[in-house]
């Protein structure tokens, strides 16, 4: 039988049987809807409002500051049009900053508002993907209105100073919004702690269901809403709500929030085995902070491979992995991360992303780093580019650090 290791987990995770067993109910017998006000629509709202309280618990705020949505990408797009539409903000503010290696579901949000007459900074990244926070500090204007910077990158793994860049933004009278999809489950948040104004989230990172997220709006901040109708959500967010889904989100972050102290550890041993492991393979590299990153995310670029190719022989051999961005599968343009980070257009091309989750064992990194070495092997063995190489011809100097 053909062995299987799934290591995408950046790119969405399985359900998890606990996860499942709360949904269940809600499949089948509790379909009732949260609105009404029969026994069977009470049920199902209070099963809304402990999903509701679990996230809260998790990001230590009121559950009443949470609005669930459909997932991360309508969480970001409400927390930025919503405020900028709100007709809450003075004139002046109509100035939104993020950085340059956002997910989409910012990047092509700002890009909108961008056509519709607002302004926007794109503030740049260092070689290892921190927020350049002297860069972020000088674009803040008397115009800016929100500052929007990820909590950890979804493909190189660095984790952002939310904190530093909070105290910023405040200081000089700015919200603060963070994309939090790949941090939320996987390293701790405490919003008030770290200052932060919103924050979007996604259940389907945390081996919760797809098509359900949330975002944690701090009290006082008007959102217009980007979907009206019933008025559902405290009008945050109509429309009828994903019972199901919801108790999902709950439960896994509920299950996060409870295990995280055995699960970081657990899950970066297997990160950093996989790392030593691959390094090993001649003029290949770690992208991201080889330590303030995610648990499971471990990225890498290889040189003289077309990381396509890499992906595909690994799915012959039953592994799962990605070459930058899962939402970018299928273009041929290099990862804006790591054009982004300061990495050529040859060597972006050949990117390789494993994320490790808890389902994953030592027998499968072991596996991991014995055929990625076989198929770099392989295609290398084909590439001119490597012959040309290997014969002394002048190539980039990225890697001869």
């Amino acid at each position: 039988m053909e062995r299987v290791v799934y290591s995408d987990n950046a790119a969405t995770t399985p359900i998890s049987k606990n996860v499942y067993n709360a949904m269940l109910p809600y499949l089948t017998g509790g379909y009732g809807n949260p609105s009404s006000l029969y026994k069977l629509g009470r049920e199902e709202k209070k099963a809304v409002e402990q999903a509701r309280s679990y996230v809260a618990d998790y990001l230590n705020c009121d559950p009443n500051e949470i609005i669930f949505t459909s997932g991360g990408s309508e969480a970001d797009n409400l927390a930025i049009k919503g405020l900028m539409f709100s007709g809450k903000l003075p004139k002046n503010k109509r100035h939104i900053i993020t950085s340059t290696i956002e997910h989409h579901a910012v990047l092509y949000t700002c890009q909108f508002m961008e056509r519709i007459g607002y302004d926007v900074t794109y503030v740049n990244v260092d070689e290892q993907g921190h927020i350049k926070l002297d860069e972020l500090e000088q674009a803040i204007t008397e115009d800016t209105a929100l500052v929007s910077i990820m909590a950890a990158n979804n493909e190189i793994g660095t984790i952002q100073p939310l904190k530093e860049i909070a105290e910023i933004c405040h200081r000089k009278g700015t919200l603060f919004h963070t994309d939090a999809v790949q941090a939320v489950g996987h390293m701790k948040i405490d919003v008030k702690e770290m200052g932060i104004d919103m924050l979007s989230m996604s259940g389907h990172k945390l081996h919760g269901p797809k098509g359900v997220g949330a975002l944690y709006c701090r009290k006082g901040i008007v959102l217009e809403p980007l979907i009206h109708g019933g008025g559902q959500e405290r009008g945050k967010r109509s429309g009828t709500e994903n019972v199901a889904g919801i108790v999902g989100l709950g439960e896994a972050v509920r299950y996060a929030n409870e295990k995280m102290d055995e699960y970081i550890p657990y899950v970066t041993s297997l990160r950093d085995r996989l790392i030593e492991g691959v390094l090993k393979i001649p003029y290949t590299r770690l992208t991201g902070d080889p330590v303030n990153r995610l648990p499971g995310t471990a990225s890498f670029v290889i040189e003289c491979i077309e990381g396509e190719s890499l992906i595909l022989r690994l799915d012959l051999a039953g592994i799962a992995t990605s070459t930058g961005s899962a939402c970018s599968t299928g273009s041929l343009d290099p990862s804006h991360v790591l054009m982004a980070i300061g990495l050529p257009h040859e060597i972006a091309h050949g990117s390789l992303r494993v994320t490790l989750g808890e389902q994953n064992t030592v027998e499968d990194v072991d596996y991991l780093i014995e055929k990625i070495n076989y198929v770099v092997k392989t295609l290398r063995d084909m590439s001119p580019v490597w012959d040309e190489k290997m014969s002394g011809e002048p190539m980039l100097k990225l890697f001869d650090k």
